[in-house]
């Protein structure tokens, strides 16, 4: 799209018309994760399913999500930006509502691998896209992704909640048809984008992990993401609250997320900079979940936690989202794609791991593994400072 395409789209609040259409679809995206959590418990006691089946919900979505982004580039370079977001939520559409047809646990897990399929090819490129369109720079266009991640994952669980309690398979037709919407503004309201002149290769992403920058944040993010998905996938279960009781506290989770990755990540990075800002985050959420391992008994300390926990998981989502922008010289899309290939493997890993711990040792045993994931990110992003101290330059 030409400059002055982009010019005669902008709004009011100085973005292009077609970043908020993007940014509706994005909330409306992520909505599908917050609204599974609240029926985790459900779906167990109703498919008669261990809770450690029940997390390979998560499990199948993200590590089919991770291979996937090997392919967003090559995808998105042949048919454009505009048609593979547009296939993306096609995918969501009906893996989601094959999942809510489902009558076994083995079968929602299966489509559930469908809907991370789909889920690649919208977030990979939506975030590149974003990037790429806005007006204001990369650090604006970042808070503003990361602003309506924070949206849909905190308003996600509220209308789980409520759907769940009239069914399990309530959230899985919900996310169906709030993607038919976002499926539709998309079609109507986005204009067709220029392809990019070279086309992208399955390994492009692969071979800009030799980047040892990009590598490091991708690994911060793998060991961070098993912490991030203990707490989301079996925390559900330790709370023994009801679909509505459950969609409340990650209600509350979501809107700590929101605000801190918009408000609190920039005020962090401009006086502190990204890497000691990031390290501090993932240093306070291994404490929380150290807490949590400690008093898992306690309903109160968990309820609280988890919703605590929100302020670092959304300010350090800004910081490293943003670091992995600019740390490496390939495209954003390529970055994005590699970054995305190595951490969702962390969120495959986490669910199973944390729930299979609990079952066969004690409940406080996987949040204490999860806090030591953790610390061992904080470790990681602490020790490759030579990689990244450009990224701190960059941001402020």
């Amino acid at each position: 799209m030409s400059r002055e395409t982009v010019a005669s789209l902008e709004t009011p609040n100085k973005q292009p018309l077609v970043i908020w259409v993007i940014f509706f679809a994005t909330i409306i995206s992520f909505m599908g994760l917050g609204l599974v959590d609240p029926i985790l418990p459900a779906i167990a006691v109703q498919l008669d399913a261990t809770p450690s089946q029940v997390s390979l919900l998560f499990s199948s979505y993200n590590l089919i999500t991770g291979i996937a982004m090997l392919i967003t580039g090559v995808v998105s370079s042949r048919i454009g930006i505009k048609w593979t977001l547009l296939t993306g939520i096609l995918f969501t559409i009906v893996f989601a509502g094959l999942a809510g047809s489902s009558n076994g646990i083995w079968q929602i897990v299966g489509f559930r691998g469908g809907w991370g399929l789909g889920n690649a090819l919208f977030i990979a490129t939506a975030l590149s896209a974003i990037v790429g369109l806005s007006t204001g720079g990369t650090a604006k266009a970042i808070i503003l992704y990361e602003a309506a991640i924070g949206l849909g994952i905190s308003v996600g669980p509220l209308l789980g909640g409520e759907l769940g309690s009239i069914s399990w398979r309530g959230p899985f037709f919900g996310v169906s048809i709030l993607m038919i919407i976002a499926f539709l503004a998309l079609l109507l309201k986005m204009p067709k984008l220029e392809k990019p002149k070279v086309k992208s290769s399955v390994l492009d992403p692969i071979k800009a992990l030799k980047y040892p920058g990009l590598f490091r944040l991708g690994l911060t993010a793998f060991l961070y993401n098993i912490g991030f998905f203990t707490l989301m996938a079996y925390s559900p279960f330790v709370m023994e609250l009801d679909e509505h009781g459950l969609g409340y506290v990650f209600l509350g989770w979501g809107l700590c997320l929101a605000v801190t990755s918009v408000f609190i990540a920039p005020r962090l990075q401009e006086r502190f900079g990204t890497i000691k800002s990031m390290t501090a985050m993932l240093i306070l959420f291994a404490l929380t979940l150290l807490a949590m391992g400690i008093w898992t008994d306690s309903k109160e300390v968990i309820i609280i936690a988890v919703i605590v926990a929100g302020l670092f998981l959304g300010t350090n989502n800004t910081l490293i989202t943003t670091a992995v922008m600019e740390v490496a010289p390939v495209e954003r899309a390529t970055a994005s794609a590699a970054y995305s290939f190595v951490r969702f493997f962390g969120g495959a890993v986490g669910p199973w791991l944390a729930n299979k711990l609990a079952e066969v040792y004690s409940p406080h045993v996987p949040f204490i593994v999860g806090a030591i994931f953790v610390l061992l990110a904080m470790a990681s992003v602490a020790t490759g400072r030579k990689h990244l101290h450009h990224v701190d330059r960059i941001s402020h």
